[in-house]
């Protein structure tokens, strides 16, 4: 697998028009569980292929009982800069049944061998609407995460997703999960108590201290084109995008017979309209309607529509710049959807 991700980097070194790469994600499935001689020779593949800035922010997703003392020494010494701790919740019930391999000590263990290693951008995943999350074990969730002094925060609603074990569980009753008014209160709840500690919402899933803001996914939601590599990766750059086949076998066969691996669309001025609307909206700094207008012309509906969210209190406008307060955030794909273009 390695190798032909590897070959795949080297086959796909003009994707970004040799633009200057200025973040490198490991992350999708568990990166943690390769050795520090494969995270080596990816990040060498990268610099020999491409031109890497010399701050670029270097993003390794980890599992808490990954984290070992040699381990985050031997990520440092690798250039990795910044890590994103998946702890997902404190409760062990949680953690079984996400069948998560650590406990809520190695998650706290995590953290402080990271800190004490030098570390300093960390990010943590929290998860919300849980089965049977009290608003009571919620706080103290978002709290224990204050408290570690952590710059980053990355907090999601759990989705039941279709045909999954998860789904079959709900179905049959074992787990239930939050309804929309505690997902709301729980969310609203993670809001102010993150903002009265000085850690402000800049996108929808995601809080940070200032100037600790992720650069990577900041440039997903900026339209910055951006090149996946592996089963399943997505790439992206302003005009198309493209994505890989998921299964890991038929994408190794492929590779190796030098056989196509993934798929492509063009996207129409209606499509990166869209899609710029969409990603602009989840931020805080919101989208430019000129930037829209060069796309495609902003029609008489449109306005109509941005008024009436504006009348609600849902959106907000600052001289070019749209966004959605903080009541509309809670709204952010019905509105995205509503001002759409066909």
């Amino acid at each position: 697998m390695i190798a032909c991700m590897l070959e795949e980097l080297k086959s796909r070194k003009e994707y970004c028009d040799a633009a200057a790469i200025e973040t490198i994600y490991f992350g999708g499935g568990t990166p943690s569980l390769l050795t520090p001689e494969e995270l080596k020779r990816f990040l060498s593949t990268v610099h020999h292929f491409f031109d890497v800035v010399s701050e670029a922010e270097i993003t390794l997703e980890a599992n808490p009982d990954d984290c070992t003392e040699e381990n985050l020494e031997q990520w440092k010494q690798l250039g990795i800069n910044r890590l994103s701790i998946g702890v997902q919740s404190f409760k062990a019930n949680d953690l079984k049944w996400m069948n998560r391999a650590h406990t809520a000590k190695d998650a706290v263990q995590c953290v402080q061998k990271a800190q004490a290693a030098g570390f300093e951008n960390l990010t943590v995943d929290l998860m919300y609407g849980l089965p049977g999350l009290t608003e009571t074990e919620w706080r103290k969730h978002i709290q224990t995460v204050i408290d570690w002094g952590v710059p980053h925060i990355s907090s999601y609603c759990l989705t039941v997703e279709e045909h999954t074990l998860l789904e079959k569980r709900v179905d049959a009753g074992e787990l239930k999960v939050a309804n929309d008014e505690e997902q709301s209160r729980q969310f609203e709840m993670l809001l102010d108590t993150l903002a009265q500690n000085g850690i402000q919402q800049y996108e929808i899933s995601n809080f940070s201290k200032p100037g600790w803001e992720s650069r990577h996914n900041g440039n997903y939601w900026k339209g910055v084109a951006y090149l996946g590599i592996g089963p399943s990766a997505h790439s992206f750059r302003g005009a198309s995008r493209q994505w890989n086949v998921a299964n890991n076998a038929i994408y190794m066969k492929s590779v190796e017979n030098g056989a196509d691996y993934f798929e492509s669309e063009v996207l129409s001025k209606n499509d990166q309209f869209n899609e710029l609307l969409l990603t602009g909206l989840r931020t805080v700094y919101g989208v430019s309607l000129t930037q829209l207008g060069r796309l495609k012309e902003i029609d008489d509906d449109f306005i109509v529509k941005l008024r009436a969210f504006q009348k609600s209190g849902w959106m907000d406008q600052k001289e070019d710049q749209i966004f959605l307060t903080r009541d509309g955030r809670l709204r952010a794909d019905y509105i995205a959807a509503e001002l759409f273009i066909s």
